[in-house]
């Protein structure tokens, strides 16, 4: 069965549906109540036997890259991307099919924001690859 990686951007895709404040300026019931659902999303894909992770990352970031043989990594805090490009956490499912990973997707897209209503918020889909592409 193919993988599929449903990530969650902090304001990222296309343009929003809904605009919406950052989480942090949200109620704190509204924060709790979309914490409980994106909790309730993993635990109906660990029944199903569909969930293979979930994790939610903070908005904190540093690049690293290779030195050289002789230097230690190069890292920095900044320049940033725009918040469009920061991952926000992701569930990695194990699917029958590219379909039920959009239905998924969807379904989380329908989290709650502020005073409950959906967000409607972009989910990013992509197959985890089983093997290196070939050469053509």
């Amino acid at each position: 069965m193919p993988k599929y990686l449903l990530l969650k951007h902090y304001r990222g895709g296309p343009e929003q549906h809904r605009p919406f404040p950052p989480m942090d300026q949200w109620a704190p019931e509204d924060v709790e109540a979309h914490f409980a659902f994106l909790t309730h999303v993993g635990e109906l894909l660990e029944g199903s036997g569909e969930l293979v992770d979930v994790q939610a990352l903070t908005p904190a970031q540093t690049w690293v890259r290779y030195g050289g043989p002789d230097a230690a990594p190069v890292t920095t805090d900044g320049p940033l991307p725009e918040t469009s490009d920061l991952v926000a956490g992701w569930y990695l499912v194990d699917v029958e099919s590219r379909e039920r990973a959009v239905e998924i997707a969807a379904h989380i897209s329908s989290e709650p924001g502020p005073g409950g209503a959906p967000l409607c918020e972009w989910i990013d889909v992509r197959e985890v690859m089983s093997h290196a592409p070939a050469d053509d």
